[in-house]
């Protein structure tokens, strides 16, 4: 009698069951694996048989997983995860001449850290193919824990209720690996633009830009810590759109330091600091021993150096602090 003692489970068959969950059904999940849907039709019914149970059932149009398509989704990452590492050191004994690393990093990052990431592995390990993907980091963490992704470039705000690096991180490896400082975005001809350092409370009356759902709720965190509810005229999650919105006088805003000086600074802003310690942290996240894979281990490490140029910070990425403050400029090039 057939039964799970002598069924081969392979990282072939928990890829297509894993595809089959995330993507909700078998057509997909053939498009996202590169094989026809017969194919991955015919490849379920062999491991049904082999197994004895059912791994799909029939809803309506579509499909979900049984109890026992569940267990092997559930236990998918982890197997693949461990062979990709195992394939991985056999390959660097190869000299890495070959992998495959998914990173999905916030907005941000794309004219920042990413580019420089991308320069350097392509520089120094061309075999390694990279895709890259923007999300917010709940998103983010969701894709390596689902392993759709194998790094996450992500961000939190202190004290922020829903910091997806919780709860929702359970069984990822995180770490915090440096210090994004905010900074105020003000029209040049705004009272408060000859300050130094902005305190918020003085910008009370004034309309406000708001940013993407985090950095919106951290602004209501902050703006009613000195004693205000911000008067949010508008809200854009696209960075270079928050200053041009600035320098025409619709409002003021926060921004981190890293999306400012992503880009040349718009004529007709103001770029002042904050009190020390409105800062929003950055992370790292992967799957745990993820950097056992060569290709994901030049990954972090590319990833990490780019973090540092990016903040100018010191080789210490866990000492990371905010940079001076600026001063008055015009348009960089």
């Amino acid at each position: 009698m057939t039964g799970f003692d002598d069924a081969e489970i392979d990282a072939h068959t928990l890829r297509v069951v894993k595809a089959i969950a995330d993507l909700g059904s078998i057509t997909a999940a053939a498009e996202a694996l590169g094989y026809s849907q017969p194919a991955i039709s015919q490849h379920v019914k062999r491991l049904e048989a082999r197994l004895g149970v059912p791994l799909l059932e029939r809803v309506g149009r579509g499909v979900r997983l049984t109890a026992a398509g569940r267990i092997l989704a559930r236990h998918a990452p982890a197997v693949t995860t461990a062979l990709d590492a195992a394939a991985g050191e056999i390959a660097e004994l190869r000299g890495l001449r070959a992998g495959r690393v998914r990173l999905v990093a916030f907005p941000s990052a794309s004219p920042t850290v990413i580019p420089l990431l991308l320069a350097d592995l392509a520089a120094r390990h061309p075999g390694v193919e990279v895709t890259y993907v923007e999300a917010e980091p709940p998103e983010a963490v969701a894709a390596v824990r689902e392993s759709r992704a194998d790094i996450a470039f992500t961000f939190s705000y202190p004290g922020d209720r829903d910091d997806p690096h919780r709860s929702s991180a359970s069984g990822l490896a995180v770490r915090t690996v440096g210090h994004d400082d905010l900074v105020a975005v003000l029209p040049e001809d705004h009272p408060a633009a000859d300050s130094g350092v902005i305190d918020l409370a003085t910008l009370s009356d004034s309309a406000w830009i708001a940013g993407c759902p985090r950095c919106r709720g951290h602004l209501l965190e902050v703006c009613g810590r000195a004693g205000f509810v911000p008067r949010i005229a508008v809200e854009t999650d696209n960075f270079v759109a928050v200053e041009g919105l600035v320098a025409r006088g619709i409002g003021v805003a926060t921004l981190p330091r890293m999306a400012v000086t992503s880009f040349p600074q718009l004529p007709g802003i103001a770029i002042r600091s904050l009190p020390a310690g409105e800062v929003r942290s950055l992370h790292i996240v992967t799957a745990h021993r993820a950097d056992r894979v060569p290709a994901v281990r030049a990954a972090l490490i590319a990833l990490e150096s780019a973090i540092r140029t990016s903040l100018e910070g010191p080789e210490d990425l866990g000492t990371l602090g905010a940079a001076e403050p600026p001063e008055r400029r015009g348009p960089r090039t």
